[in-house]
């Protein structure tokens, strides 16, 4: 086992990652939000797209709970379908992210020599770049829309995925479990797949898991600023960008979408962070 990760049972990282108040919080806010877009159609009777169901830029009431926008739509049933959105497409996000990262970290550090230098320098290169930059210049050549901007936001943070695993990867080839794979004849698909890849699975765990919050809010500001979820798409970052010239006499317009956009990330960061303490070797397992 790798001197770089923890591995503990299931139901113990369970209870380890919830003995801190802040990642308990983080997580009952995220299980609410899941629950509440999962839940939607039964907890609103309103059509997140229908317009003039309620009186334009309507304050919120006992009947609108947070309002309505400038087309009459109501903004709690807007924010809880949206949410399925915003949540789907950070995850798929990470999903792209991890699975394409971590295949590159680990066959250029496995595969050594020329493979890892030309891999490590194009890895160098996509760094170069800020994540929403090369996020926004994917977009540009793909097209707008919500599948669109999470693709770019994936592709955009694979070299921060690479660039963990493979340093992982580093300090795992040349153990004596790998030694002694390939003494057996056990071939490199079979070494990366059967004793690297579960080696590895802790690290990227925590990596996905602090990762999610920032692709949630990188996707989030595509749609904000017109490249991600289009019109009448029920999306966070698109509700802010459609309330913004609302600001001053119709702030609930942008609070409440801002709202749970804040509350997604935070309570995913806090659960990441708390991940990344329970299996960081140099706390032994131990916080």
């Amino acid at each position: 086992m790798t001197a770089a990760t923890v591995v503990l049972p299931p139901r113990r990282l369970i209870a380890r990652t919830l003995g801190a108040p802040g990642a308990a919080i983080g997580l009952v806010v995220l299980v609410v939000l899941v629950l509440g877009a999962i839940l939607a159609p039964l907890l609103t009777s309103f059509d997140p797209d229908a317009t003039r169901v309620c009186r334009r830029l309507a304050p919120p009431s006992a009947e609108n709970w947070f309002g309505c926008d400038s087309f009459g739509r109501d903004i709690f049933s807007r924010i809880l379908h949206g949410g399925r959105l915003s949540l789907a497409v950070g995850l798929l996000t990470v999903a792209i992210s991890l699975v394409a990262g971590t295949l590159m970290g680990m066959t250029i550090a496995f595969l050594g020599g020329r493979a890892d230098s030309i891999g490590t320098r194009c890895l160098d290169v996509m760094l170069g770049f800020p994540p929403i930059v090369l996020a926004i210049l994917i977009v540009a050549v793909l097209g707008v829309g919500a599948f669109n901007a999470a693709l770019a936001v994936g592709i955009s943070g694979i070299p921060r995925f690479a660039r963990v695993v493979r340093s992982a990867t580093l300090s795992l080839v040349s153990r004596e479990f790998v030694e002694s794979a390939r003494a057996v004849g056990a071939g490199q698909t079979r070494i990366l797949r059967r004793h690297l890849l579960p080696n590895l699975m802790p690290v990227v765990i925590v990596l996905a898991s602090l990762d999610l919050g920032g692709a949630i809010l990188s996707t989030a500001s595509l749609s904000f600023l017109g490249l991600g979820a289009q019109p009448p798409t029920s999306e966070w970052g698109a509700m802010l960008n459609a309330g913004r010239e609302f600001m001053r006499y119709a702030p609930w317009t942008m609070i409440f979408p801002g709202l749970a956009l804040f509350l997604a990330v935070m309570s995913v960061n806090l659960v990441g962070d708390r991940l990344s303490h329970v299996l960081d070797p140099r706390a032994g397992g131990r916080v």
